[in-house]
């Protein structure tokens, strides 16, 4: 099913549930999603001292925005109004947050 047509609303409604299979302290809003097309545009919150552990390649495009707080991923640092581009291959992890981080993602395949 396509993703579906929706005016403005509060994300706010929408609560954050832990990600699937993600360490402690890993939480995520789905705001849209095409399962069948692997198209989904989600927020992450992941908590002031979490970390992963691994390095992360996957086969979908993945566009991230920092809302708020700042990351490590391996030994840069991004922070609040930055934003990457991934697409399918690139190596990207393990992440660190000190203070905490909230994002926008967009994933798909092409």
């Amino acid at each position: 099913m396509p993703k579906p047509e929706l005016e403005f609303f509060p994300v706010d409604n929408i609560p954050w549930a832990p990600v699937p299979g993600a360490p402690p302290g890993h939480y995520q809003k789905i705001l849209t999603e095409d399962p069948d097309k692997m198209f989904v545009t989600r927020m992450l919150k992941v908590d002031p001292g979490c970390r992963s552990t691994e390095t992360f390649v996957h086969d979908f495009w993945e566009e991230v925005y920092i809302l708020e707080g700042s990351q490590w991923d391996g030994e840069q640092y991004f922070k609040k109004g930055m934003y990457a581009c991934r697409p399918p291959g690139m190596k990207h992890g393990p992440y660190r947050t000190d203070e905490g981080v909230t994002t926008l993602e967009v994933r798909y395949i092409r």
